[in-house]
């Protein structure tokens, strides 16, 4: 539905593709734009990213991203072509694990007392999990419960620091295979009040399930739950 010529719509999709039978172009967008190493890349995308929407439009970034005439009809792929491809193949799968897993975790967490956004029953449009934890402590132990789980640099301890851009210190973890991707199982968040992490991914269910229980258990450990 076009509201006025004039105004181009866009929408940054990430994290929400696969979430639904429609997207953000069924409901009038003109263009979207998305990263391939979160929902849409399964996984196996190594970098990248994607636009959709009116013809136009794209014509118009891909003139921007190579040159005018030239668009999308030349550029380079890092000799990648297959690994997105084939992880275009296999993200609805893979997103339908992650979002069980953050459904997981809004309802284990939930049933431990904590504020989650959103609910466990609620109707989602990604794939994070907020859980207002309360203390910089516990967020620390909830992000080191994850990195512990992790296929990758499982040995880390994630720490708080002052990363360029915001205000205060941050907390990460991400042991995935490919750097940055946020479809594989991860945990971040601004150590500021209310002290909330946001818990995201997972290439299975079973590794979600894993992250959350060793987050549960780092808690547990740090005297911070009692369970």
């Amino acid at each position: 539905m076009c509201i006025r010529d004039s105004i181009i719509c866009m929408a940054d999709n990430c994290y929400g593709e696969f979430l639904h039978i429609q997207e953000p172009t069924d409901a009038g967008i003109d263009v979207m734009a998305g990263s391939l190493i979160k929902n849409p890349g399964g996984g196996l995308a190594l970098t990248g990213g994607y636009i959709a929407g009116r013809q136009d439009l794209i014509d118009k970034v891909s003139y921007r991203m190579t040159s005018p005439g030239i668009g999308g009809e030349c550029g380079l792929t890092f000799g990648q072509t297959r690994s997105i491809l084939q992880g275009l193949f296999i993200a609805p799968k893979t997103v339908n694990g992650a979002l069980k897993g953050a459904v997981l975790c809004g309802k284990a967490f939930e049933l431990l007392g904590y504020d989650v956004c959103p609910g466990p029953e609620d109707l989602r449009s990604d794939i994070i999990q907020a859980v207002k934890l309360g203390s910089p402590e516990a967020m620390v132990a909830f992000c080191q419960g994850i990195q512990a789980a992790a296929p990758v640099d499982s040995q880390v301890t994630p720490l708080p620091w002052d990363m360029p851009g915001y205000e205060d210190q941050v907390i990460m973890a991400a042991g995935a295979f490919v750097q940055g991707s946020s479809i594989e199982l991860s945990a971040d968040g601004p150590i500021r009040e209310p002290y909330i992490v946001y818990f995201q991914g997972g290439l299975t269910y079973e590794h979600s399930k894993f992250g959350v229980i060793k987050a549960m258990q780092a808690l547990k450990e740090k005297g911070i739950l009692d369970i």
